[in-house]
């Protein structure tokens, strides 16, 4: 399984939009200016992200986005489902149900069942409340070797 572009500059936009939260909306282009990402391009993360009802947007002049909940109630697997869909290593275990015909001799199955545990284990406990705590380590420390 390899995440996309898409899947991993959508984290990077929430994770900017959590960061950035000072209560009021965030433009894109301020988004696209931080992170490297063409507006173009972020527009159709973003849409993605509102669709999903994970973000907020307002139009107008003081438009732009926010987060619809809090950073604490976002994981990183959420946020990757959106873009990617499933995140199962193999497709006899997209969507829940092992559909092939050789599942029930298949001496591999067992292998990738145990694969699919760990990544959803590793990008359900992230929040980006942890991605925000870790910048924070990471800023801290290169401050402190300045």
């Amino acid at each position: 399984m390899k995440i996309s572009t898409k899947g991993r500059y959508a984290v990077r936009v929430m994770l900017d939009l959590a960061l950035n939260d000072e209560g009021i909306c965030i433009k894109v282009k301020d988004i696209a200016a931080r992170q490297g990402i063409s507006e173009k391009y972020l527009e159709q993360i973003i849409a993605s992200l509102s669709r999903a009802g994970y973000v907020k947007s307002t139009r107008g002049a003081q438009g732009g986005y926010l987060l619809s909940m809090s950073p604490e109630k976002y994981t990183v697997g959420m946020i990757l489902r959106v873009t990617e869909g499933s995140l199962a290593p193999v497709a006899c275990l997209e969507e829940g149900s092992n559909t092939c015909d050789r599942r029930d001799v298949c001496d591999t199955l067992g292998i990738w069942q145990e694969l699919e545990e760990a990544i959803n284990k590793v990008v359900d406990g992230i929040t980006l409340a942890d991605l925000i705590k870790r910048q924070k380590i990471r800023v801290e420390a290169v401050n402190h070797d300045i």
